[in-house]
């Protein structure tokens, strides 16, 4: 009978639990379990999903405090793809459990929802897409509840979530306009009312209406409850105001962000602290507090990931108070701590290289604005402004090589015998000095690595030693002290089976007893063993290596720097010239490319001082003039009155005196001349004199204009390269120009299309035949030309034309147009080669329009000869 009742039990149970998971049943116990499971099962572990993809995708977008912060901490790739973008995990895992809540836990019971956390599982599901970038899906789960569950507890944050959505796709006036019909409503809690706010603000900002935004981002900011928002807000707040140059509302909220202290991620207050140093007066601001302020910071350990801006602003600080030596350490201390921003690392190179160019020394400047190159975005406009004036210190570094290696062979050679000797002997004295340094510290350095190889091998690893290989390097943690090529685990410590420590020992002993040989009572000095030939053999060799040492090196001798001087007055005037132009270009350089004005001019005026050739005086006083009336009026005055004296019918003087009525000095006029050559293929008249006219012109408007004509005539006579080389030239150093502006086009759009052509194989309808011939050989250049005019005049069915088209500086080719098959091609070369009346012996080669073009324009004629492998 028990065993009875038992089984029965069972099925009551059964049939009760049965009942309790129906979803069509509309009784309390259906709807507590359902209920009671979506909520703490399903839902409970999709959050944690959520939460945790939250977490990474947070984590691997760093907040740009370089720019204004986005509202919403969320960072996305505005460039995604729904195809090509591979699903988060965790955001797929809340989407599926949000997903089976609904499908399994559903009771929709006469049209309306009796489980009341189904909006909650809609919400997390819009949540999941909005995160993973699934706009249209994520809106569609917030639409469903706004129209499905109008009295939902969550109906103004699924609202809030589906303006979200409509700002990430774009439509920032419906967001604006529904944010705006949700503030109406009375019964929003703080945290919703902060937050439609906040929403209210990235609406405006995206739409540029920057007061309205800060007015909403200020309300968000007091009725947030949570601590990292209102640190966020305030922190965008700061850098509104601070771009607007409205120091004390910038400031105001600075140091609301910095009151918050532990309260909100320490970033905000870190960075806070920063911006306020960017504010800094020098004017009137304490210096001391600021100091005080500072060590305060570094002081504090838990401000040790912070370390790389604040030795950076610090850097900035005394940079802007020129205190070089300190500013210098504090970047390379901000460098030193290997910072993941990339832009603070390019900043800290740019203002180092700032620093070493403003002190001449532009060789470890273009080191640095190399370095800086490397951690900015390509894309950005100071990246171009820095690649461009790297570009021209390149220049630089040349011409002042060329100035100062000159100036000392000119200055050297200038000197009486006696100081000429005098003054190389002191050179001698000093590069003794350095190699013996150099010889000692190599010797020292020797005896410590030895030393460290033998305390490594007896004792383990040497804290602090130092691998000669690393240097540079950042160190690293296994082998510290151990010699290249050996391994800290697997090394012995057996003495002689380390070579360089045995090779140490053989060195001390030898500096200890000398050479001994190998035998008993081998510590008495006297004693003979049957090796004495050897030792005396030794005895000799090192008798040999003492003569050797006293020979005198050829580097040590007055005679050998007297005899690389040069000897003829020829030379030294060559030396001059190039001299003297190597300073006309760097005044042209710091005037125009960097505007250095005080380098330029005394770069010109040493030049002027130096009696240099005609050609280059009344540039150089015009160019002086140019700058003075910018630096020193009264200076320029005085230049215009000497060149109006000196040179009164010169163009310089008739430009500063507005004097121009000879047509013939009229700039435009000059250019027109040389264009028109340039367009009746006289290129190389056009490459001998153009450089002379950029010089002429120096300093003036229509130089510009030159230099795109150069790179023109570059491109017709050497080729594609050429010609993009001469459009960068004038793109980098005339950007404001109209030639400037159409050589950037040409670059991006023109020069990228040519670049890509390719010789193609196509069947054509227009072919040609050419005849290599030198540009010098006039007479075979007839003969072809006379032979095909007979052709022409007798059998020119075709229609055909001739011409002679310029190839390079050397060759130009005699072509033959209008052909439209191949075939007939290869017969006429065949005519004109065979036939006694034509004897055109020279190779003919037939090619298509197309390919010709290619020819043409990247000068690979050899390339299309070569014979093409299967």
């Amino acid at each position: 009978m028990k065993k009875n009742t038992l089984k029965y039990s069972f099925i009551l149970i059964f049939l009760f639990f049965l009942i309790a998971c129906s979803t069509k049943k509309n009784t309390f116990l259906s709807r507590t379990s359902h209920s009671v499971g979506t909520k703490y099962n399903i839902l409970y572990n999709g959050g944690i999903s959520l939460d945790k993809g939250l977490l990474s995708i947070q984590s691997n977008n760093e907040d740009n405090f370089w720019k204004l912060l986005p509202i919403e901490k969320m960072q996305f790739d505005e460039n995604f793809s729904e195809g090509e973008k591979a699903k988060n995990p965790d955001f797929e895992r809340a989407e599926t459990k949000a997903t089976k809540a609904i499908q399994k836990h559903s009771m929709n019971i006469g049209g309306r929802e009796k489980n009341t956390q189904i909006d909650e599982a809609y919400l997390m599901l819009g949540k999941a897409r909005y995160y993973d970038q699934r706009f249209i899906p994520a809106i569609e789960a917030f639409n469903y509840i706004l129209y499905k569950y109008p009295e939902s507890n969550n109906i103004y944050i699924a609202k809030i979530w589906r303006e979200k959505t409509n700002m990430r796709l774009g439509n920032d006036a419906i967001a604006l306009k529904n944010i705006k019909l949700l503030l109406r409503n009375t019964d929003l809690d703080k945290q919703t009312y902060a937050d439609a706010n906040a929403l209210l603000a990235e609406a405006f900002l995206n739409l540029e209406e920057k007061d309205s935004a800060v007015s909403r981002l200020r309300i968000a900011e007091q009725f947030t409850r949570k601590n990292e928002e209102r640190a966020r807000y305030r922190f965008i707040l700061g850098q509104m105001y601070q771009a607007e140059e409205k120091r004390d509302s910038a400031i105001y909220f600075y140091d609301a962000v910095i009151d918050l202290n532990r309260k909100a991620d320490r970033k905000y207050m870190m960075h806070a602290y920063a911006k306020k140093a960017q504010m800094f007066d020098y004017g009137k601001d304490n210096d001391t507090i600021f100091l005080k302020t500072f060590n305060k910071l570094v002081t504090d350990r838990e401000n040790r990931p912070y370390y790389d801006f604040l030795f950076y602003e610090m850097g900035v600080y005394y940079d802007k108070k020129k205190d070089q030596e300190n500013a210098l350490v504090f970047y390379n201390k901000s460098l030193g701590r290997k910072s993941k921003d990339p832009y603070l690392m390019a900043s800290a190179y740019r203002n180092i290289g700032n620093m070493y160019f403003k002190n001449t020394d532009y060789t470890m400047a273009a080191k640095y604005y190399d370095s800086t190159l490397t951690k900015l975005d390509p894309k950005t406009r100071e990246y171009a402004f820095i690649e461009k004036n790297r570009k021209n210190l390149d220049n630089v570094i040349k011409y002042e090589a060329v100035a100062k290696r000159n100036d000392s062979i000119i200055t050297v050679y200038n000197m009486p015998p006696t100081e000429k000797k005098s003054f190389f002997e002191n050179y001698i004295a000093e590069l003794k000095k350095k190699d013996e340094e150099k010889k000692l510290f190599e010797e020292k350095e020797k005896e410590r690595l030895a030393n460290i190889d033998r305390n490594s091998q007896a004792q383990g690893p040497v804290n602090g030693a130092v691998n000669p290989q690393s240097l540079g390097k950042p160190a690293e943690s296994d082998g510290i002290g151990m010699p290249p090529g050996t391994n800290n685990d697997n090394a012995s410590t057996f003495y002689f089976y380390n070579p360089t420590t045995v090779a140490y020992g053989k060195l001390q002993f030898k500096k200890m007893w000398g050479s001994r040989s190998l035998g008993g009572n081998w510590r008495l000095g006297g004693t003979k063993s049957a090796s004495d030939a050897i030792n005396d053999s030794i005895n000799t060799k090192e008798v040999a290596n003492v003569l050797k040492d006293t020979i005198v090196p050829e580097k040590y001798t007055v005679a050998y720097y007297v005899k690389q001087l040069p000897t003829s007055e020829a030379a030294m005037d060559s030396i001059g010239k190039e001299r003297n132009f190597a300073y006309y270009q760097l005044g042209l350089i710091y005037k125009e490319k960097f505007k250095e004005y005080n380098l330029a001019s005394d770069k010109l005026e040493q030049l002027l001082h130096n009696n240099p050739e005609e050609k280059l005086i009344l540039p150089s006083m015009y160019n002086l003039y140019k700058i003075y009336q910018i630096t020193n009026p009264e200076k320029a005055e005085a230049i215009k009155a000497e060149i109006s004296t000196k040179y009164p019918t010169s163009r310089y003087a008739q430009i500063l005196n507005n004097k121009s009525d000879d047509p013939n000095s009229n700039p435009d006029v000059e250019y027109k001349k040389w264009f028109k050559l340039f367009e009746e293929e006289h290129f190389d008249e056009v490459l001998a004199n153009i450089d002379n006219l950029i010089n002429q012109y120096s300093g003036e408007d229509i130089v510009s204009k030159y230099e795109l004509l150069k790179a023109n005539t570059l491109g017709k006579v050497n080729g594609l390269e050429a010609y993009k080389k001469g459009l960068e030239n004038v793109a980098d150093n005339y950007p404001n120009s109209e030639e400037g502006k159409n050589a950037r086009e040409i670059l991006e759009k023109q020069v990228p299309v040519l670049e890509r052509l390719n010789f193609t194989t196509v069947d054509n309808k227009n072919w040609k035949i050419l005849y290599r011939v030198a540009n010098t050989d006039t007479k075979t250049v007839k003969r072809i030309e006379e032979a095909i005019r007979v052709f022409l005049l007798v059998e020119n069915y075709e229609r055909l034309t001739t011409s002679l088209d310029k190839y390079n500086k050397t060759e130009s080719f005699v072509v033959i147009h209008g052909l439209k098959s191949e075939a007939y091609a290869n017969d006429i070369a065949g005519v004109f080669r065979d036939d006694k009346k034509y004897k055109i012996p020279d190779q003919a080669i037939i090619i298509s329009a197309d390919n010709y073009k290619i020819v043409q324009i990247k000068k690979n004629l050899e390339a299309y000869l070569t014979p093409k492998t299967p």
